[in-house]
């Protein structure tokens, strides 16, 4: 019996319509990031568990993909050394890109130039429940900038986030804190030794209420009388600007906290007189889970759209001290490309154009003709616009079944007819419509009729 072909959970395989929709997220991206002067990089799938644990937290280590040492290495063992040997990994697949970023950097330090400003587009994987709009194999979309302290960085990437989602069409609002502010808020409450469970706990605000972030915090050993200082921060009203001077008097014992205040401040005005439109707040509940951040942190939601972050990151200060090059700071954010492709199925953003590869199809009805049509495939093509001969001479309704099936926009005739008077039949497939066009001058005809319609010239 045949084996039924399956994919593990988390996975997924992507159809030709969806990889043209991803690649234009992709590119997207792509063209914003080198915009602003960043270049790429790529980093192995796999990297030594080494490189990897205790760089998440504990909830992040749990997740994290482990490789057995080798293919062939359980295959030698007695039954009976099998389980504790299934244990024994060196390696995992990468959590995210960050941390192997920061590993290429230490790696090859002589060879890039400071600050070093660098972007990321590979798949990472998580040993997470699948959920929607979670999944264990998914890609990231990250920009960094590396051995600057400055926080023009951060206005830069604020810049990046604008762009990114104006280009995509995408609604969103850009949510922005500080680890200082938290370390402070934890400093006031008497437990800035508890600092983690505290940032883990308020970081889920917004999923489970504050009665139930109450509830965690008492869980994690923090009595009332603190909890009832963290509950007035995270209710803050008034602006930004507002708020920040009611936490420069709530944080004015906590030096680290009133650092954090004044770099959020500086942050904030570079946004002002950059001019940026993009909807952005100060959001005191933001935490983002992973350790490294030590400096401002982003996240961004989708407005018309319900799923979780879509891009996030932060400031990190000493990610590479843990490989041997302190003192190195670096920023960056990550955009989810599978959520953002979510977002625009969900909200029908994709342009039409994507909805096939080819925007020509010219049918074939015979050698001669399947040569003429060949030169002008190549003409069109020469001008970069996407065409195709079918490859065989069958029946015309196989043909323009096939075209329709792959959503073609213009079907081309180049029949015993079309032949004798050197012109082709161009036919318009959403509206029917009908042209003739001469051969010598095919290409600069059907760009002259067609160009107000669907496809990019």
């Amino acid at each position: 019996m045949a084996q039924k072909p399956s994919i593990p959970k988390g996975t997924r395989d992507f159809s030709p319509m969806e990889m043209m929709r991803r690649n234009y997220i992709f590119n997207t991206i792509r063209s914003v990031f080198e915009l602003n002067g960043y270049a790429p990089i790529e980093t192995p799938a796999m990297e030594n568990l080494s490189t990897l644990l205790g760089k998440y937290g504990d909830e992040g280590d749990k997740l994290l993909f482990k490789i057995l040492n080798s293919g062939d290495y359980a295959a030698k063992l007695q039954p009976s050394e099998l389980t504790e040997a299934l244990k024994i990994c060196e390696k995992g697949l990468r959590y995210d890109l960050t941390v192997p970023f920061a590993r290429f950097v230490v790696q090859h330090q002589n060879e890039i130039v400071f600050p070093f400003k660098r972007y990321q587009i590979q798949p990472v994987w998580r040993a997470d429940r699948p959920q929607k709009g979670r999944y264990r194999e998914f890609y990231q979309c990250d920009v960094d900038v590396i051995g600057s302290k400055s926080l023009l960085n951060e206005v830069e990437l604020v810049g990046i986030v604008q762009e990114v989602f104006a280009r995509l069409g995408i609604s969103v609002t850009l949510k922005m804190n500080n680890r200082k502010i938290l370390y402070g808020i934890a400093e006031v409450m008497g437990h800035a030794d508890k600092m983690i469970d505290i940032t883990v706990a308020i970081d889920k605000l917004e999923k489970i209420g504050l009665d139930n972030v109450k509830a965690e915090l008492a869980e994690r050993g923090i009595e009332q009388e603190a909890i009832a200082k963290l509950q007035p921060i995270l209710e803050l009203s008034g602006t930004t600007a507002e708020k920040l001077d009611t936490l420069a008097t709530i944080l004015a014992n906590s030096e680290t906290g009133l650092l954090g205040v004044e770099e959020m401040r500086t942050v904030f005005n570079y946004v002002a007189a950059a001019g940026y439109n993009l909807n952005i707040e100060l959001d005191l509940s933001l935490a983002r889970g992973l350790n490294y951040y030590t400096g401002a942190i982003f996240e961004v939601k989708a407005n018309d759209f319900a799923i979780g972050s879509i891009c996030g990151g932060g400031r990190y200060d000493n990610l590479t001290g843990i490989f041997g090059l302190s003192d190195v700071s670096g920023v960056g954010i990550s955009f989810g490309a599978d959520r953002i492709y979510d977002v625009m199925v969900g909200l029908d953003l994709f342009p039409a154009y994507l909805a096939c590869s080819s925007k020509f199809l010219f049918v074939n009805l015979g050698d001669k003709e399947a040569m003429a049509s060949l030169t002008l495939v190549n003409a069109l093509r020469n001008e970069g616009i996407s065409a195709e001969l079918y490859p065989d001479s069958a029946k015309m309704k196989k043909q323009m079944e096939y075209a329709n099936r792959k959503g073609v926009q213009y079907v081309v005739i180049v029949g015993s007819n079309e032949l004798e008077q050197g012109v082709a039949t161009v036919k318009a497939m959403d509206t029917g419509e009908q042209i003739v066009v001469p051969f010598s001058n095919f290409v600069e005809k059907v760009k002259e009729h067609f160009y107000t319609l669907s496809f990019e010239i």
